[in-house]
């Protein structure tokens, strides 16, 4: 997959999606014309495209996720550093920690999560 984006009215969608899928397509068309108010086109539109872009399929009338949410932010969190930092994530932090200050709950977890890698955890 090479689009790493959603749009903001394409995150809502996928959220829909993420949080009820398995699920019919009369059932997404219900959740979001309830939810964005949309028309039955209008989600058609939207799950078309995002079928294209291998997040989700559709097949006789069920939709079915195929790159879950937190996969799909963790590919877009890999491509946003892999671009902006040249893949380095200590640059990345660098940059995010000149301008905001960790709370102690955040150091606390990074450790947590440094510690669990290194014991070869996730």
């Amino acid at each position: 997959m090479e689009d790493y984006k959603l749009g903001l009215v394409e995150a809502k969608f996928a959220d829909i999606v993420w949080s009820q899928a398995p699920m019919t397509t009369k059932e997404l068309v219900a959740a979001c014309e309830k939810a964005l108010n949309w028309k039955r086109t209008t989600t058609y539109t939207v799950l078309k495209k995002l079928c294209e872009r291998g997040i989700f399929h559709t097949e006789d009338g069920q939709v079915s996720v195929l790159i879950g949410r937190d996969d799909f932010y963790a590919m877009q969190s890999e491509h946003f550093v892999a671009q902006t930092y040249d893949g380095s994530l200590p640059a990345f932090i660098a940059a995010f920690t000149s301008r905001k200050r960790l709370t102690e709950d955040e150091i606390v977890e990074i450790r947590r999560m440094i510690d669990a890698y290194e014991e070869g955890g996730k």
